[in-house]
């Protein structure tokens, strides 16, 4: 027998006041006191957060490699002005660059900046779509971050640190609110752009946390999960009798143990024999209205970044938690002007397709979305006359939807660009306040792991009021 089922301590515990213990959890989740627990066998079974929640689900699109804002969203006159010139020694000292010397030239601005919608949102002409979305859009040009090499600063916006193993946003989310959706995984990831991201799996990794929150990277051809087609000879009948006879298994061994991992393999094995039947239902983009498809400027079949917008739209509307769409291809330390626009090409339809299809079903308000990369570029350029190097100092993201305040531009820069100034935003704010739009004090949100309590934001964050509608 198991050990704990001798030992003296654990039978006066379960047996003393054990019936009282859970009635007493009962009470107290209905009051909203405790946090009701899900079944081992079903880790993703939907919980209630801390209070109520702003956003229900999330789409983050991570634009991996870090957007150039001095292109895109932070336009800089003084900038223009001293282009070709030194930066003042004073602005450098202390400062540590990734790749170039940071006495390099300064490099203005090089496409044109204007004014879009009732809230004036000054934007680049390579956003054009973007622009259209202005009034429904929050844009915060104060960011900050500790890291300025891809993988780390990857790592940091998505986990809260710069080490592997800490659990991902998503895999937060998860852990927190579980899923909607019996049909689909709670965490689903996809990937674009030229290579795979620098971060790699611990972006929408688990960590230490049960392995059913990690997220799961779908394909957007062919099966949508490798390896989610029976092969030949297994028919569905075949396969439901020897998946019930590995689940009781398992179940057996879960009752003995307890262990949460055996509750994962149990849900996986069950949710993939269930995705064998939606997944391909709800990938299949053939069954969009064409006028929809072409405001994402999608192609069924075709893999893009634009497809999977599409694709994640129409999982948050089947139950899925949390879709994250990586597009790594905003490095540009060369070739700036050419590769923006290729990039803006790309990218800039589909996501303001996404914030005005939702708003047309009515899922915008408590649908959270996000846009951003890892880090920001330096006002001083590097690639002869044509790129800028990894910047930690100041960079832009933009959020719509659940329970954001729309047409908002929150914080500044300096006149160069250089460092966030007025309401700077370090990645563990945002990360507090994305939290609590979902309905968590970034506090309490914990797992105890090696006998200390862990948070998404470590031991530091604030919410940002400011960002709250």
């Amino acid at each position: 027998m198991h050990p704990n089922l001798l030992a003296r301590r654990w039978f006066l515990q379960q047996c003393g006041v054990g019936l009282g213990s859970l009635a007493l959890m009962d009470l107290l989740a209905r009051d909203g006191i405790a946090k009701p627990q899900a079944p081992l066998d079903d880790p993703l079974a939907p919980k209630k957060p801390h209070h109520p929640a702003r956003a229900k689900r999330v789409i983050y699109l991570f634009m991996a490699g870090a957007p150039s804002q001095p292109e895109l969203f932070d336009y800089k006159p003084e900038l223009a002005r001293l282009n070709g010139t030194l930066p003042p020694p004073e602005l450098l000292k202390g400062y540590r660059a990734a790749f170039i010397n940071p006495n390099s030239k300064l490099l203005g601005p090089r496409f044109k900046f204007s004014k879009h919608g009732k809230c004036g949102a000054e934007l680049s002409e390579l956003l054009p779509h973007l622009a259209t979305v202005a009034d429904d859009i929050a844009i915060v040009r104060s960011m900050y971050t500790d890291a300025f090499n891809h993988a780390p600063a990857q790592i940091l916006m998505n986990t809260g640190s710069t080490q592997f193993g800490r659990p991902s946003f998503g895999a937060w989310t998860c852990y927190g609110l579980g899923s909607e959706s019996r049909e689909l995984p709670g965490f689903v990831v996809f990937s674009s752009g030229s290579k795979g991201t620098s971060g790699g799996n611990s972006n929408w990794g688990s960590g230490f946390l049960p392995t059913a929150y990690q997220g799961v990277p779908f394909r957007s051809g062919g099966d949508p999960v490798l390896y989610l087609s029976n092969p030949p000879g297994i028919d569905v009948e075949v396969q439901r009798d020897s998946l019930e006879s590995l689940n009781r298994l398992n179940k057996m061994k879960l009752d003995v143990v307890g262990d949460p991992e055996i509750g994962t393999r149990i849900n996986s094995y069950e949710m993939a024999f269930r995705m064998q039947a939606s997944a391909p239902e709800a990938m299949d983009l053939a069954r969009e209205p064409k006028h929809v498809l072409e405001m994402y400027g999608a192609e069924p079949g075709k893999a893009s970044f634009a497809n999977n917008c599409l694709l994640a739209r129409r999982l948050v509307e089947r139950g899925v938690r949390f879709v994250q769409l990586f597009h790594e291809a905003w490095d540009q330390h060369s070739d700036l002007k050419r590769d923006l626009k290729k990039n803006c090409l790309n990218t800039d339809k589909a996501s303001a397709a996404l914030v005005k299809d939702l708003k047309r079903l009515g899922m915008l308000d408590d649908t959270l979305v996000i846009w951003g990369g890892e880090f920001g570029r330096t006002p001083m350029v590097q690639g002869g006359d044509d790129g800028r190097d990894h910047h930690p100092n100041a960079f832009t993201i933009w959020l719509a939807g659940g329970g954001v305040k729309p047409g908002l531009t929150l914080g500044t820069t300096d006149d160069l660009g250089f460092n966030a100034a007025d309401d700077a935003v370090h990645v563990h704010d945002l990360n507090a306040t994305l939290l609590h739009l979902l309905g968590f004090d970034h506090t309490q949100l914990t797992y105890k792991f090696q006998g200390r309590q862990f948070r998404l934001t470590d031991v530091h964050g604030r919410v940002v009021d400011k960002l709250l509608a």
